[in-house]
């Protein structure tokens, strides 16, 4: 048995077991919820009926369907925009500037990613109550009684309370990979830069996001898939999808049809968008962000 022969054995052993672990629990899962999609199956019962692309055709019908994925990309966007430039912008403060307290604001930004979902969910659920909720209470305080509102039970504002509990749970963790990438870049080009005449903002804009870009680009598409799943976990735990599905998201939707409402194979269907939405969404992100990498 030559060298070569040898090595493809060694590899295809450390191997094996991951792959075989990746099939059982990804590959396997993934193609049953293509095939289940394609029956009409309570999911409890033996009995199941195929009946091709009509549950599809119904979804695309479904009006709560079309308002939990309008509800989604919402948060998606918004979320995603607003998280992504305050952790930026608070890492490139942090590790540029010289300030007290840096070591202090480190660990009080960093804090809400080491909860547990159920936690956060709980301590928003406090802070949005309408009587007691520390928001509230911060406006009347403020003489700002008129901006009071039903964080929770507003149906224009709903969707929004949630975001803003996801915008918290998540600046801290992309703030500190952040930092470590600003951390490596040289102060040799800050301090010539300066001497060039260039200030704060321009040096951000011309030397620091640059710099980044590339680790940037990496955690955009972990975050928005991350932020899909946690906003599902926050809908369930605050909210349940009221009032009157004004905060449900396509996932929670999916869950209630699948294994609350007994349309298991509608639920499945469900799944599939999701899939090809994230999958889609995934591809473009990189696409769009794609730029050459900067070296130094």
């Amino acid at each position: 048995m030559n060298k070569t022969t040898q090595k493809r054995i060694f590899i295809f052993v450390c191997t094996a077991p991951a792959l075989l672990l990746f099939t059982i629990f990804m590959i396997i899962p993934t193609v049953e919820v293509f095939r289940m999609s394609l029956y009409k199956w309570g999911g409890f019962s033996n009995h199941k009926v195929f009946v091709g692309i009509n549950n599809f055709k119904i979804l695309w019908t479904d009006m709560n369907f079309i308002r939990s994925l309008q509800n989604s990309v919402l948060l998606i966007v918004a979320v995603t925009i607003i998280t992504m430039t305050l952790a930026v912008l608070f890492a490139s403060i942090l590790t540029r500037e010289k300030m007290k307290g840096n070591s202090f604001f480190r660990v009080i930004f960093y804090i809400p990613n080491i909860l547990s979902i159920v936690v956060i969910a709980g301590i928003f659920s406090a802070v949005y109550d309408p009587t007691t909720g520390l928001l509230n209470n911060m406006l009347a305080l403020f003489n700002l009684d008129h901006l009071q509102k039903m964080w929770l039970g507003d149906q224009k504002i709903a969707i929004y309370s949630i975001g803003g509990a996801l915008v918290w749970q998540a600046i801290g963790y992309y703030m500190v990979m952040y930092m470590a990438g600003i951390a490596s870049i040289p102060e040799s080009f800050y301090e010539a830069s300066a001497l060039e005449g260039a200030g704060r903002i321009r040096q951000f804009f011309d030397i620091t996001l640059p710099l980044i870009w590339n680790n940037i680009r990496t955690t955009l598409t972990f975050f928005i898939i991350s932020t899909i799943n946690l906003s599902f976990l926050l809908v369930q735990a605050m909210t349940g999808g009221g009032p009157d599905g004004a905060t449900e998201v396509f996932l929670s939707y999916m869950y209630k049809q699948a294994y609350t409402n007994s349309s298991y194979g509608y639920g499945m269907a469900i799944g599939v968008v999701i899939f090809l939405f994230s999958f889609a969404l995934s591809a473009i992100i990189s696409r769009v962000t794609k730029r050459d990498i900067l070296e130094y």
